[in-house]
């Protein structure tokens, strides 16, 4: 089974639109597929429907923005009913902030020299309920700023960085609720990511655990070869079930594209084994 269960489109900070991300998913060998896009699931119709008549398996899934210890944490939704009055009416609730904090943004990187930053931004966002650090990111890049996305949010844009605006998202009880309540299993995405010390890492799995959270992503995208044994034993360490995902949001040389990550390790339960 070559699963890829975190991808984004233009509905959120991606790139391409849904159909366009499932054909690139076919086309990399994904026999299971889910668009995971940030705190929005206006594009599932198009994503399910375009990857079904490729012969794609799909799972319905979203990444939910958590604020955990102060700092933001994702968690992917999968398996989920998109219209869940509980998850629409959560998913809405967090967006409506969105656009004063992208304004804070461009204003704190003015004050770093860089001026027109969230007009800039905005030209890259499709769906305007949902401007975020990437779409800045990617107009860094364009600026000349910075040599790529990841310069972006190593020097100005990420957690604790000169142009970091802080945003209280939805809290972890929240976002595991609201997709259980749609029928799904919450994952956390790219554990790697977090910069939790080891006793933070072991307070946030416990409480996603107590939650009814089984899942973590091992092979990711966003994680490094040495990072997929890491949270291998964690999946090993606390009993999680382990998913996979490229967390694709654009072509380009920096792109991990969808299909194109190792298999999960053999002793791992795929999280997707409840859907076959």
């Amino acid at each position: 089974m070559n699963a890829d269960l975190h991808c984004h489109s233009t509905v959120s900070d991606g790139q391409l639109a849904p159909a366009a991300v499932a054909r690139r998913a076919q086309a990399g060998g994904v026999t299971l597929w889910s668009l995971t896009d940030h705190d929005e699931v206006g594009g599932q119709q198009e994503a399910r429907t375009t990857a079904e008549a490729l012969g794609m398996r799909y799972l319905c899934g979203v990444e939910i923005s958590v604020t955990w210890a102060s700092r933001t944490v994702h968690i992917v939704g999968l398996g989920i009913d998109p219209d869940n009055p509980t998850l629409v009416d959560g998913l809405a609730r967090m967006r409506s902030g969105r656009d004063s904090r992208a304004e804070a943004i461009g204003a704190r990187l003015a004050e770093l020299g860089i001026d027109g930053a969230y007009e800039g931004a905005l030209r890259y966002v499709s769906n305007p309920d949902l401007i975020s650090r990437t779409h800045f990111a990617r107009f860094l890049v364009e600026a000349g700023h910075v040599a790529s996305v990841q310069d972006a949010f190593t020097r100005y844009l990420g957690d604790d960085k000169p142009g970091y605006v802080p945003y209280r998202w939805a809290k972890l009880e929240d976002s595991i609720a609201w997709i259980k309540a749609a029928g799904g299993e919450a994952v956390v995405a790219h554990p790697g990511r977090y910069a939790y010390t080891p006793v933070q890492f072991g307070a946030l799995f416990g409480e996603f655990i107590d939650l009814g959270g089984k899942a973590i992503e091992v092979v990711t995208g966003s994680h490094t070869p040495d990072q997929y044994a890491e949270y291998a034993n964690v999946a090993r360490r606390y009993g999680f079930e382990a998913s996979r995902g490229s967390d694709f949001h654009a072509p380009g040389p920096d792109s991990v594209e969808p299909g194109s990550l190792p298999p999960l390790p053999s002793d791992l339960k795929p999280v997707w084994e409840r859907w076959l």
